[in-house]
């Protein structure tokens, strides 16, 4: 925002009041300028003037909750005025006022302007008056002085322009508070005559202009006493009209020729015409009707989040933390489901609706809960497309390390990635804007607001007492009260919220509905900071948190005589890797139970292990003897494997027994085979090796693989890794939250821009003075003169300065020497000595008083 923005807003009336001064967002200089900051004044004239008496931290705390305001860094104060005004800025922030600040910046709408402290208090709080209202108003307004939305002192409080348009009833655009036009409004385009007449239905004397007759009948809507005489003598029909009419909307229809209640009322200007057919309610009678207050129901206080279940703390985290390793299990199963590549990538992105129902089926899970997953591995970063030309979904390397961690660490991981995810895996199955479906992993599905929905749910979760569950209809409650703007059938908070509860309870952070002491942990350090950069920082703590939770690996299994084995708790890795080439998992859950079968056995001999080798491992890891029939299967298996041995012709197979050969030859099954003797131990088919291989295997037979030398091939699963990958970032809502060391040195330099912008300069003679906010203009030789001698007498001067960019700015600077087509000086803007070329200063300046 260059210097034309401001100078567009700086000498824009104050408004209709006539309080004279400049604009809004106008600058001041000479005296007003040297205000002291600290110390606010009475009365600004301007919002620029308002924003000067702050002190810094006020400052501050203003570009903390307005970022936007931020980029680039205003020049001044008076620029930072203007841009707080913009209706891009102010809508922003509006979107982020609670629902009580949100109500009183609309009662500052419908008030005069400006509006004395008093009757602000009256439009909410109303005749009778409210406690509430009146404890809760000062921390209100204060928040909206703050955010610079509201200015002035209690004595005239004044509503952004720029707010007050958006917030103000008109027939296109109704105020929430459902008032309609003041009496002046309404009987602006009305005829002398007509709102004479109005003047004698009312009994009030008649005027010799419009202007003191308007003034007149809102005298009298406007007194409680006459007002109440005047709605006595109505009928109780028109009283009726009024009632419906009172809370909004304002206008009404009538016919050509109304009814004898609205004739009444128009006659007596309670109705005023706003065209031939329509009629409206003056906002000074329907404020008498609602005795004063602007809003049917103020909501000073926001609404508690009521408790549905209470638990003993130790239950939920046990919960919790049960749940935890769940989710430690689906992720990784799902990832070594792909672990030698998974479903290809969509040409537009994401995974097909069949990849998705096959994962869940995988899983054993439903397909929401399976695009959670997928979505959660792909925010951690365990999970991307490997970029190759037939893309594919697999494991980052970073899937290694993480399995190397332990157990709380890597559900730390995930915790952490989710809380600052924007990726919403809610939104999987529905559809955008185009009625396209979102796919899951694909690229629609980020949602700015979902990391701040989550840390809000979270927060007001540990608001309750430890072991608590909430109510979910007063927590939705809770959140539309800090965020009433964002209500409405097109706004993802609530679902984003409900989506939350489900998500925390799935991955556990939560525990039946109550967070748990690893969930709070999480919160307060995951609130800190929300980059993709120091995710893996965030859940330390609430590792730790988790760690006595979790039961300890266990290295041991029960043998059964069933050909089951149950793992009683999560196994260690070495141990989990093995049982699970040989054995199948049946059921999962506090306990594992894996079943053995002949294809799980001849899947461990295809690795690479001996018979003994498996004998040996289950007598070493079994807490109870193997059972004979187990023993019995790996034998019979392992005399079989390999006694059929495969390789490449088109294929052959080969066998020392050739009755063996016999059968399979004569069986009829293996007649799509193709199979021919070749010689009395081998055989030669039309099917490839891997089809030769499956076609025995389903036959019954447990055949091995051979490479061109002869020998066994030992065949493992070949792992697949994309290539490095970091997790995807955040996409930010609106700019990013400024830190301290930024901020502070934001208004270091608004305010030495606001100081070169309004010191008091010297009348130059025969140079033409600069306009307000301008830049000061003298030619070269003078200049170079006036700064030769600022230099020889040590003074401070105010230039222009255009820099390399195009960007002007004004400065005050101390010259130390002048060489060379350069000067160099003290600048007190940037408060460090700088240098700059003479043909870039646009004009020069001499101060009054020297500010160093």
């Amino acid at each position: 925002m260059g210097t034309g923005e401001r100078d567009q807003e700086a000498h824009v009336s104050e408004g209709t009041t006539g309080a004279g001064g400049t604009g809004e967002a106008g600058g001041t200089t000479g005296a007003a300028a040297a205000a002291d900051r600290g110390t606010p004044t009475s009365s600004p004239r301007t919002l620029a003037e308002a924003l000067r008496s702050r002190p810094d931290a006020s400052l501050a705390a203003l570009l903390r909750a307005r970022p936007d305001l931020l980029t680039p860094v205003p020049n001044d104060l008076t620029q930072l005025a203007t841009r707080a005004g913009t209706r891009a800025s102010v809508v922003r922030a509006l979107e982020r006022l609670d629902r009580f600040a949100l109500q009183t910046a609309q009662a500052l709408a419908v008030a005069p302007d400006p509006a004395p402290y008093p009757v602000l208090l009256a439009l909410l709080a109303g005749d009778e008056g409210d406690t509430a209202v009146e404890s809760a108003l000062p921390g209100a307004l204060a928040g909206l002085r703050e955010q610079a939305l509201v200015w002035g002192s209690d004595e005239r409080l004044r509503l952004v322009r720029t707010a007050r348009e958006l917030l103000a009833p008109s027939p296109t655009h109704p105020s929430p508070t459902g008032l309609g036009p003041t009496v002046a409004e309404a009987t602006a385009g009305m005829s002398p005559g007509r709102v004479q007449e109005i003047l004698r239905a009312a009994g009030l004397p008649a005027t010799h202009d419009p202007v003191s007759a308007v003034a007149a009948l809102t005298s009298l809507f406007t007194d409680r006493a006459r007002m109440s005489a005047l709605l006595d003598t109505a009928p109780p029909e028109a009283l009726a009209v009024l009632d419906r009419l009172v809370w909004g909307p304002p206008y009404g229809e009538v016919s050509a020729d109304p009814a004898p209640p609205v004739r009444w009322l128009r006659d007596h200007g309670l109705l005023l015409p706003t065209s031939a057919r329509t009629v409206v309610l003056p906002r000074e009678v329907a404020l008498h009707l609602r005795a004063g207050r602007a809003h049917r129901a103020p909501e000073p206080v926001a609404p508690a989040v009521a408790p549905a279940k209470e638990y003993r703390p130790q239950v939920v985290d046990s919960a919790a933390a049960g749940q935890a390793l769940t989710a430690l299990t689906m992720v990784e199963d799902l990832l070594a489901e792909w672990n030698e590549g998974g479903p290809a990538v969509l040409r537009a992105g994401g995974l097909s609706v069949r990849d998705l129902k096959r994962t869940a089926a995988a899983l054993d899970t439903t397909e929401q809960a399976a695009a959670f997953w997928l979505e959660l591995a792909y925010a951690a970063g365990l999970l991307a497309s490997d970029g190759e030309a037939d893309e594919r979904y697999a494991p980052t390397p970073a899937y290694d390390s993480w399995l190397d961690l332990p157990p709380a660490e890597r559900w730390s991981r995930l915790a952490a990635a989710w809380l600052t995810a924007t990726r919403t895996p809610g939104l999987v199955g529905g559809q955008d804007a185009r009625a396209r479906t979102l796919a899951a992993l694909g690229p629609d599905l980020d949602r700015s607001p979902a990391p701040e929905v989550r840390h809000r749910v979270l927060a007001l979760l540990a608001r309750l007492p430890e072991g608590t569950a909430p109510d979910p209809e007063t927590l939705l409650a809770r959140l539309h009260w800090e965020h009433p703007t964002r209500s409405g059938p097109e706004d993802l908070r609530p679902k984003l919220a409900q989506w939350t509860l489900a998500e925390a309870e799935l991955l556990g952070v939560t525990g039946r509905g109550a967070l748990a002491a690893h969930g709070r942990e999480l919160l307060a350090t995951g609130g800190a900071s929300r980059t993709s950069t120091t995710t893996p920082l965030l859940g330390l703590a609430a590792a730790a948190a988790l760690a006595p939770h979790l039961p300890e690996p266990v290295d041991h299994v029960l043998l059964q005589a069933d050909l089951t084995a149950v793992a009683p708790g999560p196994l260690r890795r070495p141990l989990a890797a093995t049982l699970n080439v040989l054995a199948d998992i049946e059921s999962k859950g506090g306990a594992t139970v894996y079943r053995f079968t002949p294809a799980s056995v001849r899947r461990a001999l295809d690795a690479g292990q001996a018979a003994s080798d498996l004998h040996a491992f289950l007598a070493a890891h079994s807490t109870t003897p193997v059972p004979q029939p187990l023993s019995y299967l790996i034998d019979d298996v392992a005399r079989r494997h390999g006694h059929l041995r495969v390789g490449a012709a088109s294929a052959y197979v080969r066998c020392d027994d050739d009755a063996l050969l016999d059968e399979i030859v004569a069986d009829k099954r293996s007649a799509g085979l193709r199979l021919r003797r070749l010689a009395p131990t081998v055989l030669a088919a039309q099917a490839d090796p891997a089809a030769l291989l499956e076609g025995l295997r389903a036959m019954g037979y447990a055949p091995a693989a051979e490479s061109a030398e002869g020998d066994v091939v030992i065949t493992r699963a070949d792992t697949r890794r994309t290539p490095p990958r970091t997790a995807p970032a955040p996409v930010p809502e609106g700019p990013p939250l400024p830190d301290e060391t930024l901020l502070g040195a934001a208004v270091r330099a608004i305010r030495a821009g606001d100081e070169a912008a309004t010191v008091v300069r010297k009348e130059q003679p025969h140079t033409a003075p600069a306009e307000p906010g301008g830049l000061p203009r003298t030619t070269a030789a003078e200049t170079l003169a006036t700064v030769q001698a600022a230099v020889m007498t040590g003074s401070a001067l105010w230039i222009g300065y255009v820099n390399a960019d195009g960007a002007a700015s004004q400065r005050v600077i101390a010259p130390v020497r002048v060489e060379g087509g350069f000067v160099t000086a003290y600048d007190h803007t940037a408060d460090e000595v700088r240098t700059y070329p003479l043909h870039r200063i646009t004009g020069v300046a001499e101060l009054a008083d020297d500010p160093a």
